[in-house]
């Protein structure tokens, strides 16, 4: 459907018309910063529809999709058995002034499955369970600092030169937090061990908890670097946190420290516990986590049925449909076939980072524009990638083949332009 612009004379799709609707009674157009787009008309302005790994704007135009919905819809959109289990529930209540037993069944489930977990509660997002996390880590430890290694979500821009997005550092005193708030919260790289050490040797005795989440570029270097922070925190008594909100139910069911076998203290899981239903998990040590009943973090939404029911459909799915090496396979597809476009076409791009999730990223030699170029190219041929290229459960081989001539059609384009 195209409309004409208010005033303007041009053109304009619907999905254009509702992102400037959105843009006009919503910052940033999203409740989402990252869901905001910027690349119109080339990329959808909204998304209207989704079925396994295809997505629909408003125009009616089919996108293969690998953003889902930033990495939550891990098996596909509209999956039956999440919209099953979901649909059950539905017909027996929402949410309720008491627990419902599948807290308790879902809970247990966790507890089977991921290293640490000894046990869990429930939020919506992974950012206010990284915020419980340092909460309870403080009381239990009687200290004040924490360090955070990664993008736990926007509680990052409490620490100066945090990262508000991925990719996207804060400002020295982040804005809208306090200077003596920030300053208990110390932002530090990947990977970095001998300026973690230095940090450590100067207010060890400070830090009550260390947080990471996994690069997505040399994920692999966690091999040695997962190990190093398991150690320098035992010495000196800092509650370590496995941010597991990516890598989680993706490198393998129980994240990163079932694929290092390296065992946090704590841990949070929020994107692939449930399939896009909102809910996130912070568990581990019994110790630790008993202490919640001082250090108080309590939320009325903790509890919602719906995404417990979608939660316990999917993990059970993960356990007994061969969910994780269905998404290295494909990963691995995907980005072989993208590394021998970028090569035949003398594209200076990469594919790069663990299979599972595959990084998208220009080479040091690349020009500034060529990002954007790539992005608005495989937009206009229908499809849709993040940073990272999120496989799901329902991308077949069909489905990655069929990506990879839309991606080369895009490439050549660039190429003539």
């Amino acid at each position: 459907m195209v409309t004409k612009g208010k005033g303007s004379g041009m053109p304009t799709t619907r999905s254009e018309t509702l992102a400037k609707q959105l843009k006009s009674v919503i910052p940033w157009g999203s409740s989402t910063c990252s869901k905001a787009a910027k690349l119109t008309p080339d990329e959808p302005g909204v998304i209207v529809r989704g079925k396994g790994c295809r997505v629909w704007d408003a125009d009616g135009r089919e996108y293969i999709d690998y953003r889902n919905s930033l990495g939550p819809v891990t098996l596909g959109y509209c999956y039956p058995a999440t919209d099953q289990a979901i649909r059950a529930q539905l017909d027996n209540g929402i949410i309720f002034g008491h627990p419902h037993p599948l807290e308790g069944d879902v809970a247990e489930l966790l507890c089977e499955v991921i290293p640490c977990a000894e046990r869990a509660r429930f939020l919506k997002t992974g950012g206010e369970a990284i915020a419980a996390c340092f909460r309870v880590a403080r009381y239990h430890t009687g200290r004040d600092h924490i360090v955070q290694i990664g993008y736990n979500g926007w509680v990052n821009s409490l620490a100066g030169g945090g990262r508000t997005l991925p990719g996207q550092l804060a400002e020295s005193t982040p804005a809208g937090i306090p200077v003596a708030l920030s300053s208990l919260h110390h932002s530090m790289p990947w990977n970095a061990k001998d300026a973690i050490a230095d940090l450590f040797a100067a207010c060890g005795d400070q830090i009550a908890a260390l947080a990471v989440a996994s690069d997505y570029k040399t994920a692999d270097l966690g091999k040695d670097f997962y190990p190093f922070l398991r150690e320098i925190t035992e010495q000196h008594g800092t509650v370590l946190i496995f941010d597991e909100i990516v890598t989680g139910f993706r490198l393998a069911v129980g994240g990163v420290q079932e694929y290092w076998g390296v065992t946090p203290d704590l841990a949070v899981f929020a994107k692939g516990v449930a399939n896009g239903m909102p809910l996130s998990v912070y568990l581990g040590k019994a110790e630790i986590m008993e202490k919640l009943d001082k250090a108080i973090v309590s939320s009325t939404y903790g509890g919602e049925t719906l995404s417990l029911a979608s939660a316990k459909a999917c993990i059970n799915t993960y356990l007994n449909e061969g969910v994780i090496p269905h998404l290295w396979s494909r990963g691995k597809r995907l980005s072989d076939g993208l590394n021998r476009l970028f090569r035949n076409h003398s594209v200076p791009m990469i594919a790069c980072g663990m299979d599972c999730a595959p990084y998208i990223d220009c080479l040091p030699e690349a020009p500034a524009a060529l990002r954007e170029r790539f992005a608005r190219a495989c937009y206009r041929n229908g499809v849709s990638f993040y940073n990272v290229a999120y496989i799901n459960f329902s991308h077949q081989d069909a489905d990655i083949d069929e990506t990879l001539e839309r991606v080369e059609t895009g490439l050549r384009e660039i190429a003539s332009a």
